[in-house]
């Protein structure tokens, strides 16, 4: 058991359409080439790159010149703009969603899983398990508890460290939301993208401006372009893989994606067995061959969800199996043997009934040690009673996959980080482009990890952009 604990020589056209339709469900995985099923065309032309072309957007639209633009009014982009605000950079924000802090509102079932007392960087997964030491020493959660406090924002702590606000998520959001205004953000919502060009390209080019993104409310100049759009999780709230079609754009790698912390599901008898205990929760340590955590687990109609279970499926794989010790700290086959030889008479399900609510017991039974339900102990083999122990203190599962996207709370995969500063976020292939947040190849566990990243991705790239 594990122990616990090249730039393109092209203008290339990116559509980002509000309706974006993604379509993954919990079998499928985002590949380097991207093939969704959505309006982020990409395209090759040279529109951009002609005289006219330019000076006939310049007349249809009026052009916005800034610092810093963001794309993404999450917890990493409203994170950065402040911080970069706050050095006196002109900041813009833009977003297609029509609310800024989406994800933030409906996170910790509306109290907002903010940070935690302990951030390590083995909280977090990715191909490059260093890239988030930097930013997570550098901006330790007693900051972002700063921050809050100085708005007296009220919270409290919870198992494993985790803190929530004792209101309402809008308190964290309104924190950012002043701390924006404070420092002359400007948030753009309802604006969609078309079009992002880096002027360098341009033999006209303006060293000013880096860049030029062509909007649905007018052409954008900015010197850095900070990605702050997320991953795919919770598409209803917006989610699209438009920042990981500008990380291809400018050479960057994907790491394929999938949903994380995220409850798995089953389609077999087992999972009808499990679907009839939906609502029943109980302590368990779930586990594979490459971590283990000992948390509560959740029987739903869909399968199996709950803290224990969304943690291993950050560390699960299609085809793999699930471990669960339904009575942590009991050698249940121990138990047994010795309630033979002192209550020969006992039944299986008399010696387990204070362990489990009468109809999990039940269901358990029916599972494991039907042939032996109506058995006195005395009748029962030391190795057929060794077996109904494993099958509690090691029940195996294969989960025929998750629920996807759709009730995943983040995005495991996505933009490579070996070519993106550790320190600035600053992208090594194309200069004052960076990315932040989730978009990154950086997935942090249940408890306010992810928040924790946003916020410290966030503050290193606004110090420098």
């Amino acid at each position: 058991m594990p122990k616990q604990h090249s730039n393109s020589n092209h203008s290339t056209l990116i559509s980002h359409s509000l309706n974006s339709s993604h379509n993954l469900n919990s079998s499928q995985s985002l590949n380097s080439s991207h093939n969704l099923n959505s309006s982020h065309n990409l395209n090759t032309s040279n529109s951009l790159t002609s005289h006219h072309s330019q000076s006939a957007i310049k007349n249809k639209h009026p052009v916005n010149t800034v610092d810093v633009l963001i794309i993404g009014a999450g917890a990493s982009g409203l994170y950065c703009a402040f911080t970069a605000g706050q050095r006196g950079r002109s900041v813009l924000v833009i977003d297609h969603a029509n609310k800024p802090g989406k994800k933030i509102l409906m996170s910790g079932g509306g109290r907002c899983n903010f940070t935690n007392y302990v951030v390590e960087p083995e909280n977090f997964i990715g191909n490059n398990t260093h890239f988030c030491k930097s930013a997570l020493i550098r901006y330790n959660p007693w900051e972002f508890i700063g921050l809050i406090e100085k708005y007296s924002v009220a919270y409290h702590e919870r198992d494993y460290g985790q803190l929530f606000c004792d209101n309402s998520s809008k308190d964290i959001l309104n924190v950012l939301l002043e701390e924006c205004t404070q420092a002359g953000v400007k948030i753009q919502l309802k604006t969609s993208i078309t079009a992002i060009k880096p002027l360098s390209q341009n033999p006209q080019n303006n060293n000013a401006s880096r860049f030029i993104v062509e909007t649905s409310k007018g052409i954008i100049q900015c010197h850095s372009l900070v990605i702050a759009t997320g991953g795919l999780s919770i598409p209803t709230m917006g989610a699209t893989g438009f920042g990981y079609e500008v990380a291809e754009q400018f050479g960057h790698k994907i790491y394929p994606t999938s949903a994380g912390l995220v409850p798995f599901t089953f389609t077999d008898k087992v999972g009808e067995v499990i679907a009839s205990l939906a609502g029943i929760s109980l302590d368990v340590l779930a586990f594979n061959e490459r971590i283990a955590f000992a948390r509560p687990m959740l029987f739903t109609h869909r399968g199996l969800s709950g803290p224990a279970m969304l943690q291993l499926s950050n560390y699960w794989e299609v085809g793999e199996n699930i471990h669960i010790n339904l009575i942590p700290n009991i050698d249940v086959t121990g138990l047994l043997i010795s309630a033979k030889a002192e209550h020969p008479k006992q039944k299986v399900r008399s010696v387990l009934a204070e362990y489990f609510p009468k109809k999990l017991l039940l269901a358990l039974q029916d599972l494991h040690w039907a042939a032996f339900k109506d058995m006195e102990l005395a009748n029962i083999k030391d190795d057929d009673l060794s077996s109904i122990g494993d099958h509690i203190n090691n029940w195996t599962l294969k989960p025929s996959g998750t629920e996807g996207y759709r009730t995943a709370e983040v995005t495991r995969g996505g933009v490579a980080t070996d070519v993106v500063s550790s320190k600035t976020f600053e992208s090594k292939l194309q200069p004052n482009l960076y990315f932040i947040g989730e978009v990154l190849d950086v997935t942090g566990w249940l408890g306010g990890y992810n928040f924790q990243w946003a916020w410290a991705s966030g503050k290193a790239c606004g110090e420098v952009v």
